[in-house]
């Protein structure tokens, strides 16, 4: 289909329309012309005044159910919530049953689905059955098309293991995207260790479990010259020690999820077991030194972190309920309410996600594949039962006004939205 975004202001970082508002034509899944256009016969035109058009968003951490739990979400259901929430491809984690971490097992993912207008990429599991013991068949997985390797957020806690994990994966220069937290120290915690933990009589998750690991994870990338990824980051001294690395030339990378640039652990007085995430909430002064570390560079990407659940596993006491929220829809408005800039939303939501993974990443120029997201920051929408594309409904905003709104995404010489 061909199609003509009128009144558009792009914002593409890496493109020389940046910040102008233009009109963009689409012929063929190709950017043709970008400038002030008169529509032709036999296309489509989509008038997106007061909108804007970045690169198709792309989640560099997101679960679903397929295989094997297919109730909380299967592969059709997920990238319907991540078109509805921008997004225009996925890097999917092995937190399936069985776990995905064999060639076999990774051309099942990228096979079912195929012909989408999501692009959905498979993360291979580290280790065999994500237990950390034996590695998992990187190798024969990434030559099947997996685009990076991590045990979701199973923490690798053997030292050994997780050296000959880096160097193993440095022979064929794969990612891997690990989850930051010591066991010994965070033991059964679920809720941040502070004041407030105190008062609602839980034991408390000190942040020394997620920096501690960090710094074990630099050091190892450090010792074996290679590059690792840290998923989740959510402490001010995380922040901090990635700084540091980074400035000492170590190849570390990291992102951090969409909810905990806005949610704290003062949500949690309530116990709803909604706002239970791994890692958990933190502070007001985590949530600053998060954004500053988007800010100047420090944290790389910023992903969705969705994770669908079925009722009977959160509608329970907050110490048995699972952990996750489904994201993908809400990603934006929580961008947006933590002010950042349109821009830097584009860096971090769509640019540099796909840089990490080595991937094509799209630019908003003329003879371009066209890949975009149009979205409109001011216009508000409700989230509720009749909007949420998830099979899940595990999200604390669900049933509330949110501000930014996704309009239109084109990927793949598909469209939606219109």
């Amino acid at each position: 289909m061909n199609l003509l975004v009128k009144n558009v202001t792009i914002a593409d970082p890496q493109s020389s329309f940046n910040k102008q508002q233009c009109d963009v034509r689409v012929v063929d899944g190709k950017i043709q012309n970008i400038g002030k256009l008169a529509a032709n016969k036999n296309e489509t035109v989509y008038d997106a005044q007061g909108s804007f058009l970045t690169p198709g968003f792309f989640d560099l951490n997101c679960v679903a159910g397929d295989p094997g739990f297919e109730t909380k979400e299967d592969i059709q259901t997920l990238t319907e919530t991540a078109s509805a929430g921008g997004f225009t491809g996925l890097a999917l984690l092995p937190h399936t049953s069985p776990v995905i971490q064999s060639k076999s097992q990774v051309e099942y993912i990228i096979n079912k689905s195929k012909n989408n207008l999501v692009d959905v990429l498979p993360v291979g599991a580290i280790s065999q059955n994500r237990e950390a013991k034996e590695l998992a068949e990187l190798y024969d997985m990434k030559l099947a098309g997996a685009v990076a390797f991590s045990d979701g957020d199973k923490a690798l806690q053997d030292d050994g293991f997780m050296s000959r994990a880096l160097q193993y994966a440095k022979g064929f220069d794969a990612l891997l995207m690990v989850y930051p937290e010591n066991k010994s120290i965070a033991g059964k915690a679920q809720i941040n260790e502070s004041k407030n933990s105190v008062l609602l009589g839980m034991k408390g998750l000190p942040a020394l479990a997620e920096e501690m690991h960090i710094a074990r994870d630099i050091f190892l990338a450090s010792y074996n010259e290679t590059k690792i990824h840290i998923s989740n980051i959510s402490t001010a001294g995380a922040v901090a020690l990635i700084r540091k690395a980074k400035k000492d030339g170590i190849q570390v990378s990291c992102d951090v999820t969409a909810h905990h640039l806005v949610f704290t652990e003062e949500l949690l007085g309530d116990f709803d077991s909604n706002y239970k995430v791994k890692p958990p909430l933190r502070s007001k002064a985590d949530v600053k030194a998060l954004i500053a570390g988007l800010k100047d560079g420090t944290i790389d990407a910023i992903t969705s972190q969705h994770r669908p659940e079925e009722i009977e596993f959160k509608n329970v006491e907050f110490e048995i309920a699972h952990y996750g929220i489904i994201a993908l829809q809400t990603v934006l408005p929580l961008l947006l309410r933590a002010g950042l800039d349109i821009n830097l939303i584009a860096e971090k939501l769509a640019v540099n996600p796909r840089k990490l993974l080595n991937l094509n990443v799209p630019v908003i120029e003329e003879s371009a594949v066209a890949n975009f997201t149009v979205f409109n920051t001011d216009e508000k929408w409700l989230y509720n039962t009749a909007s949420n594309r998830s099979k899940s409904a595990n999200n604390p905003l669900l049933g509330t006004e949110l501000k930014g709104k996704v309009k239109l995404v084109y990927n793949n010489s598909k469209v939606e939205g219109l």
